[in-house]
């Protein structure tokens, strides 16, 4: 049973790595910039973890069958995650809102 375990944990991290290589080496081919390439990768793997911790918290929330937390949970982690991870899209955003509200 152990051997099983053992097998299935190698497999899985070398599928993370042959997933996440392809990601990385896209970055790496920009050749001078290396400040963007790495702000890029950061970002990738912050909104990686990101996704893994709200589908963590997402299955506590169905385990315990609260369905409209789940719902606010979710609403909550999409408008989060839109201002962090796309903070152009917010301000262009705010502005289209006010050239409305305030001619």
């Amino acid at each position: 049973m152990r051997r099983r375990i053992r097998i299935a944990f190698l497999a899985v991290i070398a599928a993370s790595a042959l997933l996440l290589a392809p990601a990385a080496a896209a970055l790496a081919a920009g050749g001078n910039s290396v400040g963007s390439n790495l702000a890029g990768l950061l970002r990738e793997y912050a909104g990686e973890l990101y996704t893994g911790i709200v589908a963590i918290f997402a299955l506590v929330f169905l385990m315990n069958r609260r369905f409209t937390e789940l719902l606010m949970f979710f609403c909550a982690a999409i408008v989060v995650g839109w201002l962090v991870f796309a903070p152009g899209q917010v301000a262009d955003a705010a502005k289209a809102i006010a050239h409305q509200v305030l001619p």
